[in-house]
């Protein structure tokens, strides 16, 4: 099973931004106790803070991965175009997102992308991503 993990705009700042929200652990850290926790899977890591360039990821690995965990962060409530992208694709993709977007501002109650995926998760910190990982091995 090959697995692919797209984290959106500032996510490469884990660990330092926000740390009340986003906790104290940078996703290359977790990123490792992820591999270390799912050895069967091949699980792929790409972070951008361009909008074309996760497009571009989504266009390359969504026709031939057997999932997709996508983070778009801010861009999940902006972004016609990742939207559409992951509309595009045939590789499932499952929305995850750190904190809980609907106890924040009320801008980032609404998913853009989540039409278009076959489940979100939120909430749960960076457990998020692993739970992602057991929806694709159900």
């Amino acid at each position: 099973m090959k697995i692919i993990i797209v984290n959106g705009p500032n996510l490469n700042l884990l660990s330092i931004r926000e740390k009340e929200i986003y906790g104290e652990i940078s996703f290359e850290d977790y990123f490792k106790k992820l591999i270390k926790d799912y050895p069967h899977i091949e699980l792929e890591y790409f972070q951008s803070n361009v909008e074309g360039e996760i497009i571009n990821k989504l266009h390359e690995t969504g026709f031939t991965y057997d999932g997709i965990i996508l983070n778009a962060g801010g861009y999940t409530h902006t972004s016609i175009s990742i939207a559409d992208a992951v509309k595009s694709i045939k590789t499932p993709v499952v929305e995850v997102h750190i904190s809980n977007i609907l106890n924040r501002e009320p801008f980032r109650h609404v998913s853009l992308m989540a039409p278009n995926c076959v489940g979100s998760i939120f909430g749960f910190g960076l457990k998020g991503y692993s739970l992602a990982i057991e929806s694709f091995l159900k």
